[in-house]
C-alpha cells in the first residue's frame, strides 16, 4: 500500500508541538481521535501498544525519520497518520539524529503481520531525501500530500 492511500491531509499534522518521541506517539493519537479515526475508547489501547513497541526497539529510523507502530483491535483496517516537525524529535534514530517525519501506524490485530510490506515501502519512500526535505518545510496538509504522491510516481524515486 502506498503512503498516498493510506493517508488522506486530514491525517497530516503539520507543526507537531511534541519533544518527545512519548508525546509525539500521544499527540499523533489524540489527531486520530480528533479527526474521527480512532474511537476516543481506543486511545490506551493504541497509546500502549505503539509505546510497548518503541520500548522493545526503537522505530526510529535514519535521516529524520520514524515509524512508531503497533497492533491494536480497536482499529478495523491499516490506519496511519503523518507528524512533521521542523524542531526535531530525539526518537532513537539509528543515525542519532532527530526525526522530522513520524509516520504513526494502527495495524489490525489479529492480522498485523499482512502490513510489514506497507512499513517498507514508507521506508523506502522517506529514503528520498529530496522528498524529507520538501515535507519538512511542508506548511500546509494538502502541500504534504501533493508532495507524497508526486514522489511515489516519479520516475526519480528509487523505490
Amino acid at each position: 500500500m502506498e503512503l498516498s492511500t493510506l493517508l488522506s491531509p486530514d491525517l497530516v499534522k503539520v507543526g507537531l508541538s511534541a519533544r518527545s518521541k512519548e508525546t509525539a506517539i500521544a499527540e499523533l493519537t489524540d489527531f486520530l481521535v480528533e479527526k474521527g479515526r480512532l474511537p476516543a475508547s481506543g486511545r490506551e489501547e493504541t497509546l500502549k501498544a505503539v509505546l510497548e513497541r518503541e520500548r522493545s526497539l526503537s522505530t526510529g529510523m535514519e535521516h529524520g525519520v520514524a515509524l512508531p507502530h503497533g497492533a491494536v483491535a480497536c482499529v478495523p483496517e491499516l490506519t496511519g497518520v503523518l507528524g512533521i516537525s521542523r524542531e526535531g524529535i530525539d526518537f532513537a534514530t539509528l543515525d542519532g539524529k532527530p526525526a522530522h517525519l513520524i509516520v504513526c501506524l494502527l495495524l489490525p490485530f489479529p492480522r498485523a503481520s499482512r502490513h510489514v510490506r506497507t512499513l517498507a515501502g514508507i521506508a523506502r519512500l522517506l529514503g528520498n531525501e529530496a522528498l524529507r526535505v520538501r515535507l519538512t518545510a511542508a506548511t500546509t496538509a494538502e502541500d504534504a500530500m501533493a508532495m507524497i504522491r508526486k514522489a511515489e510516481v516519479s520516475e526519480d524515486f528509487a523505490g
